[in-house]
């Protein structure tokens, strides 16, 4: 081992306190960042709302100023969500169940990780008879095309909060603000 190199333990403090760590920046950080969110497990604080007939998306949070969405999305049974170009980096992990694209070889199972990159098109398919829950985060929009090529719509984070927003209007259920970073 040369003597630049050394090896770290992991976790390199054990107090069990909040420790208050040196930082030239303090007084700008304290004016400007945003702090992060937190959303629990409970459908009162993000309920599933319907994503066409044969799914359903718990949106977890909204970044409007990198076009950032968060999600799990929920096909309850075997289907499809149509065919789409994302415009933006996904990162997905597969919850429950499997899913797979058409254009690929490939089957997510539960704890699979599945990276998209900007301008790939492709088919969410779903065979398991019990469906699929993926987490995503995704950042920019997303072309939606029919059986035949054409383009349907484009989604983005302001597409998502309003998706939840008006569902959750109709339904006199509470806007979580956590949602929005």
């Amino acid at each position: 081992m040369s003597a630049t190199t050394r090896t770290i333990t992991a976790p390199p403090s054990t107090a069990y306190k909040i420790v208050d760590v040196p930082e030239l920046q303090r007084d700008v950080i304290k004016r400007y960042a945003v702090p992060g969110t937190f959303v629990g497990a409970s459908e009162k604080e993000s309920p599933w709302v319907p994503f066409g007939t044969n799914a359903a998306i718990r949106h977890l949070a909204f970044d409007v100023r990198h076009n950032i969405f968060s999600n799990i999305l929920w096909i309850k049974s075997k289907g499809v969500v149509g065919t789409h170009k994302h415009r933006g980096t996904v990162v997905m992990i597969c919850l429950e169940g499997s899913t797979r694209y058409l254009e690929y070889d490939w089957v997510a199972t539960p704890g699979s990780f599945i990276y998209e990159t900007p301008g790939l098109t492709h088919t969410l398919v779903t065979d398991d008879p019990n469906g699929v829950k993926l987490f995503g985060w995704l950042q920019g929009p997303i072309e939606w095309y029919d059986e035949h090529g054409n383009f349907v719509e484009t989604s983005d984070v302001w597409w998502f909060m309003n998706h939840y927003e008006t569902y959750c209007r109709e339904h006199d259920i509470p806007i979580n603000k956590q949602l929005y970073l």
